[in-house]
Formats: structure tokens, sequence, C-alpha cells
């Protein structure tokens, strides 16, 4: 089975580009759902306790109050990463063990920091969906709660794309409609498989 990275800046068109992925019947597994899972099962709350003591509340992570302590204190977030991504990774690998008893010839692991991570190196192929950062930012304005600020500070964790150009296989260039998407993403994919 081969395995491909879907990755790219916010507001980019990464998801859209995984729900057509999704629509050809290619299993994704999304890395910020697994984030989000990780902080309302518990297990967030069991591995950050001590350290967001102010972020948990019960078995859950309160995450605009985990946003708030990593904003404040810079230093914070890697040690936050250093906890979360292996969680997320045993979460990805049980989904590609799952899927290797059945007949899927291709999966998709869907991670805005793929290459930020050095995780694209484990990937047969890596797909970059990029866009004009004008277009990008009036895409990111338009979220529930974004802020210039922090779309600041988003886009300053994140690679630039033309250094994520370096590391990927595909480019998909979204600063046109979903059908111009969909084409550049089933072209991509028959050549895949």
């Amino acid at each position: 089975m081969k395995v491909i990275g879907l990755t790219g800046g916010i507001a980019a068109g990464k998801s859209e580009a995984a729900k057509i992925i999704r629509q050809l019947n290619i299993p994704v597994f999304d890395t910020d759902a697994a984030v989000h899972e990780i902080y309302n099962n518990g297990l967030g709350a069991k591995h950050l306790r001590e350290l967001f003591p102010d972020a948990i509340d019960g078995d859950r992570v309160v995450r605009n109050k985990l946003y708030e302590l990593v904003t404040k204190q810079p230093g914070l977030f890697k040690q936050l990463e250093l906890i979360i991504h292996p969680l997320v990774r045993k979460s990805e690998n049980d989904f590609l063990f799952a899927l290797r008893s059945t007949n899927h010839q291709i999966a998709v692991i869907d991670s805005p920091l793929l290459i930020e991570t050095g995780h694209h190196k484990d990937m047969d192929a890596t797909i970059l969906i990029e866009a004009l950062p004008e277009i990008q930012k009036s895409r990111a304005m338009l979220r529930p709660g974004m802020t210039d600020e922090k779309f600041r500070l988003i886009i300053a964790k994140q690679m630039p794309s033309t250094e994520k150009r370096k590391h990927s296989t595909y480019i998909v260039k979204n600063n046109g409609d979903l059908t111009d998407l969909e084409n550049q993403i089933r072209h991509i994919f028959v050549e895949l498989i």
C-alpha cells in the first residue's frame, strides 16, 4: 500500500483536497482531527495535566486556554509538540495497520506540518496544496475566531510554500474554484494508482 502525504499552509485548501480524495474512495488520516480527539478523549488531559494544568477541565483539554498559554510562552509550544506528536503518530500507525488488511492500494496522511516535522520522508509521495498569500489570508479570515494576529502567528509557525515545494512530489495550485482543485487532485491520483 502506498502512503501519500497531503500538506499545505493555512487556508490553502488542504481540507477541500482531502474531501475530494475521500470521494475517490481513498482513506485519509486527518492529523488535526486526531489532535482534537486526543484533546477530548482523556488522553490529552492525562499527558498534558502536569505541564498545562490551567488548560485541563476534567478529562478534556480546553483548546483556547492551551492556545493562550503557548502564545504567551513560545517555549511551551515545542514541549506541547513533543507530547502530542507521538500520540498522533500512534493513532496514524493504528489507522495504517488496520488498512493493510484491506484491499486499499493507497492511503493519505493529511498533515499541515508534514514537512516541518520531517514526516514527509516516510511517505511514498507528498502533495502540497498552495494558494497565493492574499487568497490564503482572505479564506482564513472567514474562519470563526480568526484574527490578523492569530493568522500571523500560524503563518509564522509554518514553513513557507517556497521551501515546502522542495520536498513535494506534486504541487497543486489552488487559486481557482473547486472544480479546478478537483481536476488537479483526480489527475494526481490517476497517476499514483
